[in-house]
């Protein structure tokens, strides 16, 4: 009867095991870039890019009107002079583009729209690797301010659903196993 009991609680254990481990993996976070305001000539990129922490495998959501935005990834010298004739790493241009965070290293982002970046619409970010221990929240932003940067801070968090979403999935599952086990 022991023996049995024991391999419920070795079983139990392992199960539990997998499951932090699933919770890990799904620490991804999506940013929707500007918040609510979108990628806009009337966000403040600056504000919004040191509201959060990046980490490898997180995502930003560029949501702007196809054709009167875009967004390029480009190299430090192409975002401080706004001046696209060279450093360009990606373009991104259907209004919906999904970026995922691959490297934990430094990235910048620009609208190439004549006027747009030398307007704001551009902001950098500093992406560190993932935490095992404390999570995506334990990296640091960085950011290089444009010259000019007026409009109001915005505070929405565009990923508290899918983070209350995968907690609430992972609850329900431990509690699952706890009524299966005990």
């Amino acid at each position: 009867m022991k023996e049995t009991k024991f391999f419920k609680y070795c079983r139990l254990l392992i199960i539990l095991m997998i499951n932090f481990l699933f919770l890990n993996g799904a620490r991804s976070e999506v940013y929707t870039v500007g918040d609510e305001e979108e990628w806009n000539a009337d966000a403040d990129f600056v504000s919004w890019s040191q509201k959060y922490k990046f980490s490898v495998g997180d995502v930003l959501r560029f949501t702007y009107v196809k054709g009167q935005h875009n967004a390029y990834e480009v190299t430090e010298d192409t975002y401080r002079s706004c001046n696209v004739s060279s450093g360009v790493l990606a373009k991104y241009e259907s209004g919906n583009d999904q970026i995922k965070l691959k490297q934990a290293k430094k990235y910048w982002f620009i609208c190439n729209v004549p006027g747009h970046c030398l307007g704001g619409m551009r902001f950098s970010i500093d992406v560190k690797e993932a935490s095992a221990t404390s999570g995506a929240n334990s990296t640091s932003a960085t950011i290089t301010p444009p010259p000019e940067s007026s409009s109001p801070l915005n505070s929405c968090k565009s990923y508290a659903p899918a983070v209350r979403w995968s907690m609430g999935i992972n609850l329900m599952a431990f509690g699952i196993l706890v009524r299966l086990y005990f």
